[in-house]
């Protein structure tokens, strides 16, 4: 472990092995994202009145090149944290996640959502339409393809989400869900 470790226990004497597997979860910390400067790890034992027992909390404070992160998490809801190593793992856990999600970002790895295409119903049938999508491409869609509303509320001219499916159907491209956009419809 190369990263600079500091460890207070408040309130309470560090129990047996605390150290030890602190300095695991640190170490597995350290291959999530090698290039940590600092950790600060600080565990407390907190008295609530409505419990009965005394709770843990471990507050973690990672330094990375250009910030922070910190995991402070008030367990006062949870009777597992009763027990010291249950509330470390948690908030371990916790940092974790949080570090992958940062060492993702720096990588440049940010999920993007894409867009359902966008057309208006330029022809409509008791139980099927089409959609004029803006590159002039006419989209099949049947009426159990509607989603969040109604065929029945669906008119000529109605502005439409939609997303093609893989296959192409008999009548050509085809739309695998279609969503009414406008003032009662969400998009």
């Amino acid at each position: 472990m190369t990263t600079n470790l500091q460890l207070s226990f408040r309130d309470f004497p560090a129990p047996a092995l605390a150290e030890k597997r602190i300095t695991e979860r640190v170490s597995r910390l350290e291959r999530i994202y090698p290039r940590l400067i600092g950790c600060r790890v600080v565990a407390e034992h907190t008295q609530r009145r409505q419990h009965k027992g005394k709770l843990y909390s471990v507050r973690i404070d990672l330094s990375i090149p250009g910030g922070e992160l910190v995991v402070n998490r008030d367990q006062h809801d949870k009777h597992a944290h009763e027990d010291f190593f249950v509330a470390m793992r948690d908030s371990f856990d916790a940092m974790e996640n949080q570090l992958r999600g940062y060492a993702a970002r720096q990588r440049g790895e940010v999920k993007s959502h894409e867009v359902p295409a966008h057309g208006k119903v330029s022809r409509m049938f008791p139980d099927y339409g089409f959609i004029a999508a803006p590159d002039g491409e006419e989209i099949y869609f049947h009426a159990n393809s509607v989603v969040e509303g109604s065929f029945a509320d669906i008119d000529v001219g109605a502005e439409v989400r939609f997303v093609v499916a893989e296959k192409e159907g008999e009548k050509g491209l085809q739309a695998s869900t279609v969503r009414a956009v406008g003032k009662h419809h969400p998009a």
